[in-house]
């Protein structure tokens, strides 16, 4: 049997920081920074992975609940939400598969998953069945890019990235926002739309006409 996601992840924990820091400066840390400055309230970040969006956001949410397929992710991030002088829930599992309420958050964070989750319309659907009506869902990731040759490369890294990383360069999940039932508020990328922003709402009342977010 194959190396499973969970397994995969959990044996890149230790060296993950140290493997990502060119993109962290240059792609990630301005998507954080933009996600952080949209929280309220109680907080569930999904797949957060050794706790990278803590620092930008920790102070202002009023709790912190933390899930990871990987446990050794989960216990990296929540070493950092202690050395932030948070102490955050856990929740070790699938983001298709949460053991938690419906309605439960007010907002919930997922950041650089979708790319890697074996079902994204699974996800994106349990993320807003937790979520509560009138709340906020925030999400960066890198998506498929807008230029031909950006698309092209993804294309190139799609079919020699290890399948046991589960890597997908050329998935966008906003566009399949409006399918979980949540309304596309805001949305912004980087230059050649290599990492995407949204700001999606779960609608207070059922059936409210989703905004298209194809652009």
């Amino acid at each position: 049997m194959g190396m499973t996601r969970a397994a995969y992840w959990d044996g890149e924990a230790a060296s993950y920081d140290r493997s990502t820091a060119f993109f962290e400066k240059r792609l990630f840390a301005e998507a954080r920074a933009w996600i952080a400055d949209r929280v309220e309230g109680n907080t569930l970040e999904v797949g957060s992975g050794t706790g990278a969006n803590l620092p930008y956001y920790a102070s202002r949410a009023t709790d912190v609940t933390l899930a990871d397929v990987s446990g050794e992710m989960l216990a990296a991030a929540s070493a950092r939400a202690r050395d932030l002088g948070v102490t955050p829930r856990t929740l070790h599992g699938d983001g298709a598969h949460l053991d938690l309420p419906d309605d439960a958050f007010d907002t919930m964070i997922c950041t650089f998953i979708m790319c890697c989750v074996e079902d994204e319309r699974a996800v994106l659907r349990e993320l807003a069945r937790v979520l509560k009506p009138g709340g906020r869902l925030l999400m960066a990731d890198h998506v498929e890019s807008s230029t031909r040759l950006g698309r092209s490369v993804q294309w190139v890294l799609d079919v020699f990235t290890p399948k046991k990383a589960a890597e997908h360069h050329r998935r966008r999940p906003i566009l399949l926002l409006p399918e979980a039932g949540l309304r596309v508020t805001e949305t912004t990328a980087s230059r050649w739309r290599l990492v995407e922003r949204v700001a999606a709402t779960k609608p207070e009342t059922p059936g409210t006409a989703a905004t298209d977010p194809a652009a």
